[in-house]
């Protein structure tokens, strides 16, 4: 156990935790809007960074390292979506679902989704949909915590998770979104600097990328194809395509994700956030697939690939340099595993618990039940995390195929298609879930050489499309929505009188619903 690893490390930690204090100081746990949202106060370039960072996670240091390890540069389908994912998820949904969520009073992602269409059963499924497959994300997370740190400390698998899970709580409950995008802001620039740092010090061991393309290519050619090793996947459009779609497009269903318009100070931000994403995406996105593909010939006796970027850390840099890149490990996984830990608990909190039990409830007493889920949600995955060590890349496909089946085109029509009403919703959610899921648990992937996230879309837009087309007639879109769209399209500021109307509290929601819509 390296005492300066250890040393970066803590401060590291030190640093998150402190990020969680400040938060806390300035209100960040003291009302709905401030512990959900922080106040949609927040600015382009965090706004930017938290969506880059969050959308990343662990799946980069250990999937994608594993993907580039075993399959070579196939994994650069995934990294050519990735890289412009984060602009086009802010170009489709940013000013619009900025501007819309506010003008509905929504403070999440899935209360956002019952306000546009008007139905309790979208939020109860959407909730519940999204509570069991960001639990296992978080799931995901966490053992990628805990093997980082047991490779790099030395420590038992068990004391180096407990201890990932610990940090990430903490300053997760003590500052709320706050907390969580301003800790994202300083784990982005620490994920660049740690990636570049880990990059080039492999490039100099292999002798630069083209002697490194030479050697791999002695030992099997063709693993320097964008098929994968033995060609795989030749011609096999319909994976490659969904491979592709899962981090460009997929982002928009991520309700995670897709929070962060809903926090931003200003619509109009979402121009500069994309201009920043971007910038973050080209530099970042492209490097672990490159660096597992790498270590094929750095550590050839590799027992687990998805240990490959931790080894070459470990085996190529000084100790102070591990550190580092270490922290930088540590701040994909922790970036992703706060915010999809507070998405969570606060959908099970917001959207289940006040919504369907007991929607008298103050602010301040939501506030702690949120933290209250969040904690159990945290101590819960942890203990999961010890006994049943799954792979990482295989929990993050699984679940992000079935979340942007279910939620992309519910997001995406509910800011750009006026006559997308609830049962279009509801049918896209149901068909795109299902699809997903057993398209992946029967894998028939590999029958139809076409990939879950391709099929899950296609079927879900399919189904909001003729969904809301056949029920026009007994299920309009309410005035009031239609009226707020039209308001989301202009391009100019939300009128105050707009905004001044919202209201957090769901005792009355109930009401609002049967009013505005009966038909639902």
């Amino acid at each position: 156990m390296n005492t300066t690893v250890l040393l970066f490390l803590a401060l590291y930690f030190i640093a998150m935790l402190a990020v969680g204090v400040i938060s806390m100081r300035r209100g960040g746990s003291s009302s709905m809007e401030g512990y959900y949202l922080s106040g949609r106060n927040v600015g382009p370039l965090v706004t930017a960074m938290t969506m880059q960072s969050t959308s990343m996670s662990g799946y980069m240091f250990l999937g994608a390292g594993s993907l580039g390890y075993t399959q070579g540069y196939y994994g650069f389908w995934y990294a050519a979506g990735d890289i412009g994912g984060g602009v086009v998820n802010l170009s489709v949904l940013g000013r619009r679902m900025r501007k819309l969520s506010q003008i509905m009073g929504a403070l999440t992602s899935i209360e956002y989704l019952e306000k546009r269409y008007p139905s309790k059963w979208v939020r109860l499924i959407a909730a519940t949909l999204s509570v069991f497959l960001l639990g296992a994300y978080v799931l995901a997370q966490f053992i990628a915590g805990g093997k980082g740190l047991e490779l790099v400390t030395g420590l038992p698998y068990e004391v180096a998770l407990s201890i990932a899970v610990a940090v990430i709580l903490a300053y997760t409950l003590m500052g709320g979104y706050g907390a969580v995008a301003y800790t994202d802001l300083l784990q982005s620039f620490v994920m660049i600097i740690g990636i570049v740092w880990i990059l080039a010090a492999t490039l100099q061991e292999v002798g630069g990328l083209t002697a490194a393309n030479e050697a791999i290519a002695a030992l099997d050619p063709t693993l320097l194809s964008v098929w994968g090793k033995d060609l795989a996947f030749e011609g096999q459009w319909g994976m490659v395509l969904g491979a592709f779609l899962i981090f460009s497009i997929g982002y928009m269903g991520w309700p995670h994700v897709v929070t962060r318009h809903m926090a931003m100070r200003n619509p109009f931000h979402a121009r500069r956030a994309g201009v920043y994403a971007t910038l973050w995406n080209l530099i970042f996105v492209s490097a672990p697939y490159i660096l597992g593909t790498l270590a094929i010939l750095v550590l050839p006796d590799l027992d687990d690939p998805e240990q490959a970027i931790f080894s070459l850390a470990q085996n190529l840099l000084p100790a102070a340099a591990v550190g580092i890149v270490m922290a930088a490990i540590m701040a994909a996984i922790m970036s992703t595993a706060d915010s999809i830990l507070l998405q969570t608990g606060s959908i099970a909190a917001r959207d289940i618990y006040e919504r369907f039990i007991n929607p008298d409830m103050g602010e301040r007493q939501m506030v702690r039940v949120s933290q209250l889920i969040v904690l159990v949600l945290g101590v819960v995955c942890g203990i999961v995390a010890i006994f049943e060590p799954p792979a990482v890349f295989s929990i993050v496909v699984f679940t992000t195929s079935v979340l942007g089946s279910a939620f992309l085109p519910a997001y995406v029509a509910a800011v750009w298609w006026r006559k997308a009403n609830t049962p279009g919703a509801l049918a896209s959610m149901i068909v795109g879930s299902v699809v997903a899921f057993f398209w992946q648990y029967l894998a028939l992937d590999s029958v139809t050489e076409l990939h879950p996230m391709l099929v899950g879309v296609v079927m879900s837009s399919l189904a909001m499309v003729i969904g809301s087309l056949l029920t026009q007639a007994s299920h309009p879109v309410p005035e009031h929505i239609l009226h707020a769209m039209e308001e989301t399209a202009e391009l100019r500021p939300l009128p105050r009188s707009l905004a001044s109307q919202q209201s957090f509290e769901l005792a009355h929601e109930a009401m609002t619903l049967k009013t505005h819509g009966r038909q639902a």
